[in-house]
């Protein structure tokens, strides 16, 4: 069964980073809000729980004027994990949250996490559902004292990482338990629309997003085990470690790119 961290990794890109680039485009007037609900959800549906004003899920487009007093700023991604809680505004139940599902929006006083929730229909056919929990944030609680690279810093660190991981994957035969990862690193090369900013992202937001958008796929698919346990335990370790510099510099990649300033 998917869960929110697993179902969020899936996808390219993660549902944290659209939300953010397409709510932070549309508070600096750069998108109009009617675009901005489906932009983000797509071919999904999206709702709301616990936004202030409601009583029940809403659908994503009813509750974004929650955000509309926000300036881009306040608004932002973070990518957070086990060890690495850079972003998050202090201990609390959405720190919690959002070290588990990987993935999270500050947004002013305000915290949002997808959850991805399965459904199936009275035919048998399976279908999904992101359901955007929202969490207050503490008065006046300080994001994590560690400091977040700019996109410029990220698009070198990004760089780097992906040379030193793709030597230590050939060494490790990474093809003759996932094949399907050769096509996914050729999608390197040909990002898709989903992969792109809205309007107000400068050339080199641009750039790390797109690439860090579809490395975050490949990264979703090197990190399970290969089916039929074509790698055994010792193996897995290695490729773990191997996969770990790359990890973290395609999340800090994503953050910088999201958060990079905004200009008309």
């Amino acid at each position: 069964m998917s869960t929110p961290a697993t179902g969020a990794a899936t996808l390219t890109p993660r549902r944290s980073s659209r939300f953010v680039a397409w709510v932070r485009a549309w508070r600096a007037g750069l998108v109009p809000y009617d675009e901005v609900a489906d932009a983000i959800a797509g071919d999904e549906e999206h709702l709301v729980a616990d936004a202030p004003g409601t009583w029940t899920d809403v659908p994503l487009s009813a509750a974004l004027p929650t955000l509309a007093k926000l300036s881009p700023d306040d608004i932002r991604l973070v990518l957070p994990a086990p060890g690495d809680p850079r972003g998050l505004p202090g201990p609390g139940d959405f720190a919690g949250a959002a070290l588990v599902a990987g993935e999270a929006v500050v947004a002013g006083g305000l915290g949002l996490i997808p959850q991805v929730r399965l459904h199936t229909s009275g035919s048998g056919d399976c279908f999904e559902t992101v359901l955007w929990r929202v969490y207050p944030l503490p008065a006046n609680a300080p994001a994590a004292s560690l400091s977040l690279p700019g996109a410029a810093e990220a698009e070198a660190e990004l760089a780097a990482a992906l040379a030193e991981t793709t030597a230590a994957l050939t060494r490790l035969d990474v093809a003759q338990w996932r094949p399907e990862l050769a096509g996914a690193l050729a999608a390197l090369r040909r990002p898709d629309g989903a992969t792109d900013l809205p309007p107000g992202f400068d050339p080199r937001a641009r750039r790390l997003f797109a690439r860090a958008a579809v490395l975050d796929r490949v990264l979703a698919l090197a990190g399970h085990a290969a089916p039929g346990g074509a790698i055994n335990n010792y193996e897995a370790q290695q490729r773990d470690a191997a996969l770990r510099p790359l990890t973290t510099a395609c999340r800090q990649a994503l953050v910088a790119a999201c958060n990079a300033p905004l200009r008309p």
